[in-house]
């Protein structure tokens, strides 16, 4: 278990026990807890466990319904899990999951007084994102602003060694859709930053930039700029004819 937190980046967890009992050293956080629960909903098992609101099992040869402890399941619009949780250190916990439209959210609320708290607070919250947030799709501003910038890179890098025009590629994203804010007007800009000069020895598929994305001055994302090709260094045949033109042009 703490191989997987160090695999998945929660650098605030740290597994004592499987059960989950309290421990001075079994602790964790809601965003670390929000990163694990998206790992695990990509499990299509484990999702579709998570969003059953009761289920019938056969104990000693006869059937028994069992129910999902989280309120949310099946009386919020969206919700599809996750998980509740409970110990006298942790207080009232409850990790959900909900969708509506094209707004996919995680929500973790942790250490409530009670389970009405718990639920309350967790309502509120998922409420608040989906009045306060749209999904924007940001491709044409990152691929127009590349696009504009490739146009003046061609005609102002600088080759040494070489005379191959250096091909530059973006790195693509996953999903180029952001959750913004619909209170602040969104503007969008972005910062391209690259190299501008080039000889042989830099090899097809370096780094040589950035592009950042920015709403507002908030950073969103930020892009690697690829050399795409390989740069050719120049030979003796290149400076012969180089210099042949200097004389037919004399």
């Amino acid at each position: 278990m703490n191989k997987k937190t160090q695999e998945l980046g929660l650098s605030n967890t740290n597994f004592v026990t499987p059960h989950g009992l309290d421990d001075s050293n079994h602790y964790t956080t809601a965003y670390d807890l929000a990163i694990l629960t998206d790992y695990a909903l990509h499990n299509d098992k484990f999702k579709s466990i998570v969003s059953t609101k009761t289920y019938t099992i056969s104990f000693n040869g006869s059937p028994r319904s069992i129910s999902n402890t989280n309120e949310l399941l099946g009386n919020l619009d969206g919700v599809y899990g996750v998980k509740t949780g409970f110990t006298f250190e942790a207080g009232r916990c409850l990790v959900s999951a909900c969708k509506r439209g094209n707004l996919d959210i995680i929500v973790v609320v942790l250490g409530a007084d009670t389970k009405k708290i718990r639920t309350k607070d967790s309502s509120s919250l998922i409420n608040y994102i989906f009045n306060a947030y749209d999904y924007i799709d940001v491709s044409s501003t990152i691929h127009d602003a590349f696009n504009e910038y490739i146009s003046y890179f061609n005609n102002n890098c600088i080759l040494e060694k070489t005379s191959t025009i250096p091909i530059l590629k973006l790195q693509d994203l996953d999903n180029y859709k952001f959750p913004l804010s619909k209170n602040n007007s969104i503007q969008l800009n972005t910062k391209i930053y690259t190299i501008n000069t080039f000889s042989s020895t830099i090899e097809k598929n370096s780094k040589i930039g950035t592009l950042e994305l920015y709403n507002n001055n908030n950073l969103l994302c930020t892009l690697n700029i690829i050399i795409d090709n390989n740069l050719v260094r120049n030979n003796w045949l290149f400076y012969f004819k180089t210099i042949l033109g200097g004389f037919n042009k004399f």
